[in-house]
C-alpha cells in the first residue's frame, strides 16, 4: 500500500484529498494546525511551520511519520497556505513573514525532511499553488508572491530529483468551491454568480476535481510529468479580458 502525506487535510481542497487518496488505498497521513478529522487513516495535529521556525516541535511529528509510513513515502501533497489579502501599504512585516513561512518554506523543509522516504518509493511530490502565481489582483501581493516562488521551488526540485526518481509538479487551482470561499461572499451571492461568470466554463472547481488532479499527476499513468505548474482553472487563465 502506498503512502500519502497531506498538508491542511481540513480544509476544503485537503479535506477531497484525503477522500481521494484514501479511496485509491494509499494510507493517508493528514496534517492540520487545527483539531479535528477527516478521511484519513492518520492525523496529526501540527503546525507545519514548525518545522521552519520551530524543530525542536516537529521533531515528534516526524517521528510519528516516519513510524506509520515505514521508510516509504509515495506522496507528499505541500496543501496547507495562509492567506492574507490587504493593499500593499497596510501589509505588515508579520503578514508577509507568515505567509512566505506557511506557503513556501515550510514546504520545502518538509520535502527536505522526507527526502530519504521520497526516494526510497521513487515518489512523487504535488505542490497546491494557485492561479495567483500567474494571474492575481490588487491585496494578494504576498499570496501570489508565495504561490509564484512555489512554482519556481517545483521547477527546481524537479531538475535536482528527478535523477533520484523523485517526481515534482505544480497544480494551479482557480476559485474552488469551499467553505472558505463561500464564507467571503456571504450575503452577496450576485459577487459570487459574478465570479463564476468570469471562468469561461462558467463555473467554479468543486474540491474532487482539484484532488483527483493531483491523484492522477502522483500515479504511473503521469510518469514522465515532472517539473510542471498546470492550471486547473476553467480556461480563466485563457481569458484576455472580463466579459463585457
Amino acid at each position: 500500500m502506498s503512502t500519502a502525506i497531506v498538508t491542511g487535510a481540513l480544509g476544503g481542497i485537503g479535506r477531497s484529498i484525503c477522500e481521494v487518496l484514501q479511496r485509491r488505498a494509499y494510507t493517508v497521513i493528514a496534517l492540520d494546525r487545527t483539531p479535528g478529522s477527516c478521511a484519513a487513516a492518520h492525523f496529526i495535529r501540527c503546525d507545519i511551520r514548525d518545522f521552519h521556525t520551530n524543530p525542536a516541535h516537529a521533531a515528534p511529528v516526524a517521528a510519528e511519520i516516519r513510524r506509520i509510513a515505514n521508510g516509504r513515502i509515495d506522496l507528499l501533497v505541500n496543501n496547507a497556505a495562509h492567506q492574507v489579502v490587504k493593499p500593499v501599504q497596510e501589509l505588515e512585516t508579520a503578514d508577509w513573514d507568515i505567509t512566505l513561512s506557511t506557503n513556501l518554506t515550510a514546504a520545502f523543509m518538509l520535502i527536505q525532511e522526507f527526502l530519504p522516504e521520497l526516494e526510497a518509493a521513487r515518489g512523487s511530490v504535488v505542490n497546491v499553488s494557485s492561479i495567483h502565481a500567474n494571474l492575481t489582483k490588487p491585496g494578494f501581493v504576498a499570496y501570489a508572491t508565495s504561490k509564484g516562488g512555489m512554482v519556481a521551488l517545483t521547477k527546481a526540485l524537479a531538475v535536482e530529483l528527478g535523477p533520484r526518481g523523485i517526481r515534482v509538479n505544480a497544480v494551479l487551482p482557480a476559485a474552488t468551491d469551499t467553505e472558505m470561499l463561500r464564507a467571503g461572499f456571504e450575503g452577496n451571492p450576485k459577487g459570487y454568480a459574478d465570479l463564476a461568470a468570469l471562468h469561461p466554463i462558467g463555473r467554479i472547481a468543486m474540491p474532487e476535481e482539484v484532488a483527483q488532479f493531483i491523484a492522477y499527476l502522483a500515479s504511473p499513468a503521469a510518469g514522465f510529468i515532472t517539473g510542471s505548474a498546470l492550471q486547473i482553472d476553467g480556461g480563466i487563465g485563457a481569458r484576455l479580458h472580463d466579459p463585457v
